[in-house]
C-alpha cells in the first residue's frame, strides 16, 4: 500500500548558544515567553507567524501567541512585516534590537522566506522533501543577536516538483507557482487561449500563420503577427482579461506549443530576414502591447523557432523574455557542448538588449521520467550562467513525477541554488542525501559519482528525450550496472531496519530497475526469466510507492508491465516472418535506414522512444516486399505502429497488404485497415492487422502505408508533414 511520508524528530546539531550569550528566549522549560507580533494585515506576514508558531510548537510542544503588531511591542517580542528598503522582492533581514527579533521584508514573502531562514540556520531543522522533516526537540529556545539579510538571485523561482503538494515546502524552498503572478494562469503557449481558431479561425483565418500555401487556423497555429486586425483582436481579449482580473500585472502573450510553425506570409517573412529571426515579429507585437497597456507586463516565449533574439528591435522594459533551452544536452554545462553554445548565444544576445528574462530550463528525461539522468554536476553551472546573463526569473521544470530519478535530491539542490547560485552543489547532495536517506547515502553517493564519470567518459549525449538503451554501452553497461546493482544492495541493507528509509532507497532504485528491463527487451539472448522476475519487483515496486506514471504522457506503469510481458516476452506463437528480408519501393527517411533491413522483422519490438527499432517516414507513403524465403501458409499479419503525438508521431491513415508466391501476381489480403484518429497525449502501440478466413500461401507480402500528410489543426505540427513509425510484421 502507499505510504505517506511522516515528519519525523532526529537528534540533529542545532546551532544554539549558551544562556550567557542568548540575546532573546522564545521559550523556556516547554512555556513560551515570546510573543509573535504581526505588523499589517498581509498574508505573508499571517503565514509567517503561523509557520513560526508551528515549528516553535513542534520543537517544544509550546505555542507562541499571535498578536496584532499594531499593539505596543513588549521585550522578548518576535516582530514580524516591517518593511526593508534594503533588500529586494522577496528578501528579508532578521536583526535582534531593544531585546526583541525583527524580521522584516522586501516585498512579497519575504516574511516567510525570513522565518524560514531562522528555523533553518538557528532552530535546526531541516526540510528534505514533501513532508520528511528532521529537527531537535528542545525545552528552551534561546536566540543570539542577529544581523542577517538575504535577496534571492531570482524574483520568481519555480520547480515542477511534486513537492508542490506540501505546501510548507513550497515555502521552505521559497518557490513560487504561474498563478501568483501572471493573469489568470495566462503563462505560456497562450494564442489560442487570447484568440481562440474555434471562435476565430472559421471566419479569419488570415489571422493564423501561413503554411505551406496557406492560412492554417488550429489550436497549435500561431498568428499572423503583422496583420493589423489580429493586434486589435488581441488588444480587444486582453482588455477584458485585464479588467477581470484587477489584482495581478503580468501576462504571457506568447507562442503556440510546435516547432517551425510561425506565419510565413510576405509579410512576416520579410520582419523575419530584416530581423534575422522568428523573434523579431514577435517582440515587435509584444512592444505594441506593451506600450498600449503600460501598467502591465507582457512575457513571451523565445522557445524553439523562436530562440534567437532580433538584430534591431530591442524588447520594451515591461517586456519579459521567456527564454527555453529546451534542445540542449544535458551531460555538460550549456557552455561545453554544440546545443548549450547555440542556446548560450541565444542567451547572451537577448542580454544584451533585456534585463527582464526568465529561463525555463529542462532537467529530466521527459520521454522515460523513472531512468537514470546524471546531471546534478551541471545545475550549479548553468544557474549561475543564467544569473550572470540577466535572468531575473528561473522555472525548472522537473521532477513532476513520484519516482524520478532522485526527483527529491534534485528538487532541493534546485530549490536551495536559484536562491543562491553560489551554494555548493556537491555540499548540497551530501546535506540531503544525508538527511533524507541516513546510513544509505555514501553508497548512493557513489552511485551517483561513478555513473557521472562514466556519462562523460562514455561521450554520449544525455537529451531530455533520451532512452535507457542509448546508453546500453555507455554509462549503462552491463559492467557497470552490476557495480550499481551491488551499491543498492549496500544501501538497502544499510537501512533495512527502518522502513521508511527503506522505502526511499527503493525508489531511488526503480530508474536502475527500469533501465535494466529496457535494455534486456533489445537483447535477442537475453535471460528472459531474470526479466519476468525483474518486472514482477518493479510493478510490485511502483504499485506500492506511489510511482503513477513514467513520462510526461501520463503512461503508468502498470500499463508499461502489461505491454512488457505482451510485447518484449517470449509468446507461444512465433512470427512466420521472423529474419525476413525487405526490398525497398519507398525507402524510409535517411536516418532509419541502417537499420530498416532488420528492425521490421529480427522480433525485437520498440519502445515508447523512437531510438531503436523503430522505422519511420515522414509526410510519405511506406511500400516495400518481404520475402519469407519459401512459401508459408498464413492467415493473419500485423504491422506495428508508434502513436507519440508529443514528437510529432502520428498513426497513418492505412494499411494494405497483398501477397504473392512469384512476386509478380500479388492478390490482396483481407481489407485495408483504416486507423481511427486518436488525439490522446498517451504513447500507445497500434497494430494494423489483416485476416482471411482460410489460411493462404505465399512466399512475398507487399506492405503499402499511406500517410495522413500533414499534422492536422489541433496538432503541434500543424500544415507541416506528419511522422510515423513501425517497428516490426508478423505474420501468423
Amino acid at each position: 500500500m502507499k505510504r505517506h511520508l511522516k515528519l519525523i524528530a532526529l537528534g540533529v546539531v542545532c546551532a544554539m548558544v549558551s544562556p550567557l550569550s542568548a540575546q532573546i528566549t522564545l521559550v523556556k522549560k516547554q512555556k513560551p515567553v515570546a510573543r509573535i507580533c504581526v505588523v499589517g494585515d498581509k498574508e505573508p506576514e499571517k503565514q509567517a507567524a503561523t509557520l513560526l508558531q508551528d515549528f516553535v510548537q513542534r520543537i517544544s510542544k509550546a505555542q507562541l501567541p499571535i498578536v496584532d503588531g499594531a499593539s505596543e511591542f513588549r521585550k522578548g517580542d518576535i516582530v514580524i512585516g516591517e518593511p526593508d528598503a534594503k533588500v529586494g522582492e522577496d528578501g528579508f533581514s532578521l536583526t535582534t534590537a531593544d531585546n526583541r527579533l525583527y524580521i522584516r521584508t522586501g516585498g512579497d514573502k519575504g516574511s516567510i522566506y525570513g522565518v524560514v531562514t531562522l528555523l533553518e540556520k538557528w532552530l535546526g531543522v531541516s526540510y528534505y522533501a514533501k513532508d520528511v522533516c528532521h529537527f531537535t526537540p528542545m525545552e528552551t529556545i534561546e536566540l543570539p543577536a542577529l544581523a542577517h539579510s538575504e535577496t534571492p538571485a531570482f524574483r520568481y523561482r519555480q520547480t515542477f516538483s511534486y513537492g508542490n503538494e506540501d505546501p510548507i515546502y513550497r515555502m521552505w524552498f521559497r518557490l513560487e507557482e504561474p498563478n501568483e503572478m501572471f493573469i489568470d494562469n495566462l503563462w505560456v503557449h497562450t494564442f489560442n487561449r487570447i484568440l481562440p481558431s474555434d471562435e476565430y479561425g472559421k471566419e479569419h483565418p488570415e489571422y493564423y500563420s501561413f503554411i505551406n500555401g496557406e492560412h492554417r487556423p488550429g489550436h497549435n497555429s500561431q498568428w499572423c503577427l503583422t496583420n493589423p486586425e489580429v493586434f486589435d483582436a488581441a488588444v480587444k481579449s486582453l482588455d477584458s482579461i485585464f479588467k477581470a482580473h484587477p489584482d495581478l500585472k503580468m501576462i504571457s502573450v506568447s507562442q503556440n506549443d510546435g516547432n517551425n510553425t510561425n506565419c510565413s506570409c510576405p509579410e512576416c517573412k520579410a520582419v523575419d530576414e530584416y530581423e534575422g529571426s522568428p523573434s523579431g515579429n514577435l517582440i515587435r507585437f509584444l512592444n505594441k502591447l506593451a506600450e498600449r497597456f503600460p501598467d502591465k507586463e507582457f512575457s513571451t516565449l523565445a522557445y524553439l523557432y523562436s530562440m534567437q533574439p532580433p538584430k534591431h528591435t530591442k524588447p520594451h522594459p515591461n517586456v519579459n523574455i521567456m527564454l527555453c533551452d529546451i534542445d540542449c544536452k544535458r551531460e555538460v554545462p550549456l557552455t561545453d557542448n554544440e546545443s548549450g553554445q547555440y542556446f548560450v548565444k541565444a542567451l547572451e544576445g537577448w542580454s544584451a538588449i533585456s534585463n527582464n528574462i526568465f529561463v525555463w530550463d529542462y532537467g529530466i528525461n521527459f520521454d522515460n521520467i523513472v531512468s537514470p539522468f546524471p546531471n546534478f554536476h551541471i545545475l550549479q553551472k548553468n544557474i549561475q550562467l543564467f544569473k550572470k546573463n540577466h535572468a531575473t526569473m528561473h522555472f525548472s521544470q522537473v521532477n513532476g513525477i513520484r519516482g524520478g530519478d532522485f526527483s527529491e535530491m534534485r528538487a532541493y539542490m534546485i530549490g536551495k541554488l536559484m536562491w543562491n547560485p553560489d551554494f555548493d552543489a556537491d555540499s548540497l547532495m551530501h546535506t540531503f542525501m544525508d538527511g533524507y536517506y541516513g546510513e544509505a547515502a555514501p553508497y548512493l553517493y557513489q552511485y551517483q559519482k561513478i555513473m557521472q564519470g562514466a556519462l562523460l567518459a562514455s561521450g554520449q549525449p544525455l537529451w531530455i528525450y533520451d532512452s535507457p538503451i542509448s546508453h546500453k554501452h555507455g554509462m549503462l553497461n552491463k559492467h557497470l550496472m552490476k557495480v550499481y546493482d551491488e551499491l543498492f544492495d549496500q544501501a538497502e541493507k544499510a537501512v533495512e531496519g527502518d522502513q521508511d528509509l527503506l522505502e526511499r532507497v527503493w525508489v531511488a532504485r526503480l530508474p536502475l530497475q527500469y533501465s535494466q528491463l529496457e535494455i534486456a527487451r533489445t537483447e535477442a539472448d537475453s535471460d528472459k526469466q531474470k526479466s519476468r522476475e525483474l518486472l514482477e519487483l518493479f510493478e510490485q515496486r511502483t504499485h506500492d510507492l506511489g510511482v503513477e506514471s513514467l513520462n510526461e504522457r501520463n503512461n503508468p506503469p502498470a500499463e508499461y508491465c502489461v505491454l512488457y510481458r505482451k510485447r518484449f516476452l517470449p509468446q507461444n506463437e512465433k512470427s512466420k516472418a521472423a529474419g525476413a528480408t525487405v526490398e525497398w519501393i519507398s525507402k524510409p527517411e535517411s536516418r532509419y535506414q541502417p537499420i530498416a533491413d532488420k528492425a521490421l522483422t529480427d522480433g525485437l519490438y520498440g519502445g515508447t522512444t523512437y531510438v531503436e527499432s523503430w522505422v519511420g517516414w515522414e509526410g510519405r507513403d511506406a511500400e516495400f516486399i518481404l520475402d519469407l524465403g519459401e512459401e508459408k501458409e498464413f492467415s493473419r499479419i500485423e504491422t506495428d505502429f508508434l502513436h507519440q503525438l508529443g514528437a510529432w508521431v502520428l498513426l497513418p491513415k492505412s494499411v494494405t497488404y497483398s501477397v504473392s508466391s512469384d512476386k509478380e501476381m500479388f492478390t490482396p489480403f483481407g481489407n485495408a485497415f483504416e486507423f481511427a484518429e486518436d488525439r490522446d497525449l498517451q504513447v500507445k502501440f497500434v497494430a494494423g492487422k489483416a485476416e482471411v478466413d482460410s489460411p493462404v500461401k505465399a512466399r512475398y507480402i507487399k506492405v503499402q502505408v499511406k500517410t495522413i500528410g500533414l499534422c492536422p489543426s489541433w496538432h503541434y505540427g500543424v500544415g507541416y508533414p506528419a511522422w510515423y513509425f513501425m517497428d516490426e510484421v508478423a505474420v501468423y
